[in-house]
């Protein structure tokens, strides 16, 4: 009979509907329950397209003897972490303290009133590798409950205690700071010395396996090269360690070289054997890092690289009414096995005679590119249980012009051929068993991806523009028409068949703004400018540490929340502080701040964060490109004239040739956006366009030049004022 979780919508709750444990959802009923029956909570976090989260389900939450010992002992509850990130964050901050490390699953064991006393992530059935076994340490607990209970009540006060002085003390800023313009400096050339002395020169990417494309690290690149210059030493090398970082990447099996996007992580140093499910917040920041990479270097691949992504996203992660879900699983149904069985990447992998078999005459070309042998690719350490043997995954081995030269093509026919190649597999695949879809989504990643695809909107040809800038208004409209309340001013945070229960966390407010503001500079509507204006405002007043500066991951008066905390390290999706930081400061440029307070906010959340940048900058490496804008001098470029006009589109064109120090975009467009506009910057009034033609102002140190209405001129412009 299936437990609490089967009236849940979280698909990740949904998942244990029928698993033997009694499992409640997060809330005051499984709270009641264990402080009237006196047991401590066994909580256990995850999400639906977790490896090892299925590992353990399979390994101990489906097997009955094991869910007894759980029943009989504790009260039992499931979170999903994409449903409640501040639930995972307090614990998961607790289990990192405790053990050195984190991950999914997470387990934790509270006292009645949520305090941990114990924790850990993922435990096997038994005795392993010097691991207890699951149930062993059930037992071991239970005992302690019955016979020390005191002492783990004084474990959860204590450990509570450690986290309230780490996270919840504010700090003041001290008189004897150094200047922001010399610590910001120290930190920023601290943080490109981390990158360029962890630098992987063999295989890109930073420091040995397991590899995750950590975006924040490749965004600071980019900032670093923008501010050095991408011709100077510094800027070049920084160009160098991205590019080649992102180039691996894309040869590697990390890459879905037949659908597109990429998997979360590779195991390996060479991007060769990945973890195979695929996050939409890994598919909207990648998308960015490759736009900004063909921008520092001027290789129009990586913009090929950056398409490839979105579309894999609108293909296959797109809900019809514009919204994008949240992830596909690394795990599905083998093919062709008629006893159920599921394994990791059996979606992606394929054995030579597979490939023989679909592509006939050109199977030769995919097996030389992408290294299929019949035996397998994956050997060895990589491979320690035997699930590769005999199948492949596709990586290349090395430029597709290597490739041609091999087997004596001309680069054009093998492109060709390769294409082809893609299209046939894809279909082939498509009839295999898909992962499992997270069909949920989220406010955070649709903005994330609403970023992507304003920023992929403004350097596409036009179809390609449109499509894109299409899709990125769509999803706004998608958050606004299904996960906003007009009335109140408030996100939500999910959206499946309906919107969840919970309300934003800052995280979504951040996120979104930031999509609001870049959807803004590619469509010049006015209506998301104002939207992000009003959505800051609203994570202000909900977030805001007055105290301390920057920015609570969740709101204050949540009784089922033992402490505020505020993300202080930029990891696969940025901190909520460091995107609000650069959020503020793009605010106050295209709005004014003195009024709204942009810009103290802004220099407030960065001071709040100053130990953990000052002493460790590569933690927060989005925040430092925050104080790289906050040190800059304001610019603006403001163009006047139909935004949908050919000539209008040819000077946004310019703006987005290469990479370059950031500008506020500003549309003049002679009616209610500009007015708006110039009720808060007043000297944008009486900009027009000239003689008929789109025109451009910039404008720096609060000075514009002469506008010009040519894209030569434009040029000029922007390389005399870099």
């Amino acid at each position: 009979m299936p437990n609490a979780l089967a009236a849940e919508k979280s698909p990740y709750l949904r998942q244990h509907a029928d698993n033997p444990v009694d499992w409640l959802p997060w809330g005051e009923a499984a709270f009641a329950r264990a402080r009237t029956e006196q047991k401590p909570i066994f909580l256990s976090i995850g999400y639906s397209t977790c490896h090892w989260c299925h590992v353990m389900a399979h390994e101990s939450f489906e097997n009955a003897d094991i869910a007894a010992l759980l029943n009989a002992h504790f009260v039992n509850i499931k979170v999903d972490r994409e449903e409640r990130p501040d639930v995972d964050r307090v614990y998961m901050s607790y289990v990192q303290a405790m053990t050195g490390h984190g991950g999914w699953p997470l387990s934790a064991w509270l006292t009645p009133d949520l305090k941990p006393f114990f924790g850990g992530t993922y435990f096997p059935p038994e005795d392993r590798h010097g691991r207890p076994g699951f149930p062993a340490l059930l037992r071991a607990i239970a005992q302690g409950w019955e016979t020390e209970r005191e002492k783990l009540v004084a474990e959860g006060e204590r450990a509570l205690g450690a986290l309230r002085d780490y996270h919840g003390k504010p700090r003041a800023q001290d008189a004897g700071d150094p200047d922001l313009v010399v610590s910001g400096g120290e930190a920023f050339e601290r943080c490109f010395q981390y990158f360029n002395e962890a630098f992987d020169a063999t295989h890109g990417g930073f420091g040995g396996a397991p590899k995750f494309p950590r975006s924040a690290g490749l965004n600071f690149l980019f900032r670093a090269a923008a501010v050095q210059g991408p011709e100077s030493e510094t800027g070049a090398e920084a160009v160098r360690m991205a590019a080649a970082t992102l180039r691996a990447m894309a040869l590697g099996g990390i890459h879905d070289h037949v659908g597109g996007g990429f998997h979360r992580y590779a195991v390996d140093e060479a991007w060769f054997v990945p973890h195979f499910e695929k996050m939409l917040y890994d598919q909207a920041q990648l998308a960015v890092n490759f736009l900004e990479a063909q921008q520092a270097t001027g290789v129009p691949t990586y913009g090929w690289l950056a398409r490839d992504i979105l579309d894999y996203v609108q293909r296959d992660l797109r809900h019809p009414g514009g919204g994008f879900y949240t992830a596909e699983d690394a795990d599905s149904a083998v093919p062709g096995a008629t006893d159920g069985s599921h394994a990791e990447g059996a979606f992606y992998v394929w054995t030579q005679e597979e490939l023989q078999e679909i592509l006939g005459a050109d199977a030769g070309l995919a097996c030389a590119h992408f290294g299929v042998t019949a035996g397998g690719n994956v050997t060895g350490a990589l491979d320690p249980h035997g699930e590769f043997r005999g199948r492949n995954i596709l990586a290349a081995r090395g430029p597709l012009a290597a490739t041609a030269e091999r087997l004596g093509l001309e680069p054009a026919a093998a492109e060709a051929r390769l294409l082809a190649v893609r299209e046939k597999l894809r279909a082939a695949r498509a009839r295999r068993p898909r992962p499992h879809l997270d069909n949920k989504i989220l406010t955070a990643n649709n903005g994330l991806m609403i970023s992507a695809l304003a920023k992929a909107a403004q350097m596409f040809d036009t179809a390609a523009a449109d499509e894109a800038l299409r899709a990125a208004v769509d999803a706004a409209e998608f958050v606004a028409r299904e996960l906003y309340d007009t009335k109140r001013g408030l996100l939500y945070r999910t959206w499946l068949d309906g919107r969840g229960q919970a309300e934003g966390f800052a995280e979504d407010y951040a996120c979104l703004v930031q999509g609001l503001l870049d959807l803004y500079e590619a469509s010049f509507d006015i209506r998301w400018l104002q939207w992000a204006a009003r959505l800051q405002a609203t994570m202000d007043r909900e977030f805001w540490d007055e105290a301390g500066g920057g920015y609570f991951n969740s709101r204050a008066g949540d009784p089922a929340l033992i402490l505020r905390l505020k993300e202080d390290y930029d990891g696969a999706e940025p901190a909520p502080s460091s995107l609000a930081a650069l959020n503020l400061l793009r605010l106050e440029a295209m709005l004014g701040g003195d009024e709204a307070g942009y810009r103290d906010r802004a220099l407030r959340t960065i001071e709040a964060f100053r130990p953990q940048w000052a002493r460790m900058p590569q933690a927060l490496p989005q925040m430092l490109c925050a104080i790289e804008l906050a040190l800059e001098p304001p610019r603006h470029v403001v163009l006047a004239g139909d935004p949908a006009a050919a000539d209008f589109r040819a000077l946004t064109a310019v703006l987005h040739e290469r990479l370059g120090p950031r500008r506020a975009l500003l549309g003049a467009d002679g009616g209610e956006g500009q007015a708006w506009l110039a009720a808060r910057l007043p000297w944008i009034a009486d900009m027009r366009s000239v003689n008929g033609r789109a025109t451009a102002y910039v404008c720096e140190h609060r000075t514009c030049q002469a506008p010009v209405n040519s894209p030569d001129g434009l040029r000029k412009l922007l390389s005399a004022n870099k």
